[in-house]
């Protein structure tokens, strides 16, 4: 793990992108309220289809596609679909993205209350990101999976301060998780380099960092002490 603030971007930092996001929950709508505040151009999906956003798309002038939609010319697209929708996502999903785009996935499996049983994060022990990379046939970027949808929107600070929280980001692409902590430091937080993908299960569900509200130190110092095995409230 390399803990720590990423190094600054020199091309695009405070440029808006196109942004593309996949469920319109908590998580998913409250990051398309901040992104379109920030100047971002953001299209927004979920599984009902764009006649249910209007509301949102009214509030943030947000553009409301389908999830197929979603990613075309998009720099970054988060996925934040419960885990077991993940295999519905359309085919293709990332095929119309622009060169070298940048996927978050936010997502947790929660096997006993939501997602069921998932045979190749059960068996083959694979982390829950690194499952969903093999879904949707492209590399991703763990970021946003242990926050309160909540704090998205009421606990941005400015850089240095003393409250300011830290998010753990893990991903095997360096440049793509620059650019994913580039973008939330901007949301106003600090982040921390939790590993690649194989080392993500140090950020899932019943882990001491998920759902810590702690600053750099802390947000380290809690990945450094987790344990490999899942909890049983977290196993099918």
């Amino acid at each position: 793990m390399r803990a720590g603030r990423p190094a600054p971007r020199t091309d695009t930092e405070g440029n808006s992108m196109k942004i593309g996001i996949i469920g319109a929950g908590n998580i998913g709508g409250n990051l398309t309220r901040r992104l379109t505040a920030l100047g971002h151009e953001v299209s927004v999906a979920n599984s009902r289809g764009p006649h249910t956003l209007t509301a949102l798309a009214e509030e943030t002038g947000a553009t409301p596609v389908t999830a197929a939609e979603a990613a075309r010319g998009a720099e970054i697209v988060v996925i934040t679909v419960p885990l077991k929708a993940v295999p519905d996502l359309p085919a293709g999903l990332l095929d119309e993205a622009a060169p070298g785009v940048a996927v978050i996935d936010t997502g947790n499996y929660y096997p006993k209350q939501r997602d069921g049983r998932i045979d190749a994060i059960e068996d083959e022990g694979l982390t829950e990101s690194r499952w969903t990379e093999r879904q949707i046939g492209h590399p991703v970027v763990k970021a946003f999976n242990g926050t309160y949808a909540q704090d998205i929107l009421d606990r941005p600070r400015p850089e240095g301060d003393p409250e300011r929280m830290a998010l753990p980001v893990a991903g095997d692409d360096e440049d793509a998780k620059r650019r994913v902590r580039d973008l939330i430091d901007r949301l106003g937080f600090d982040t921390v380099d939790a590993g690649g993908i194989d080392e993500s299960w140090r950020q899932q569900p019943g882990t001491p960092v998920y759902g810590m509200r702690g600053g750099v130190e802390e947000v380290a110092r809690a990945l450094a002490e987790a344990s490999p095995e899942r909890p049983a409230d977290f196993r099918a």
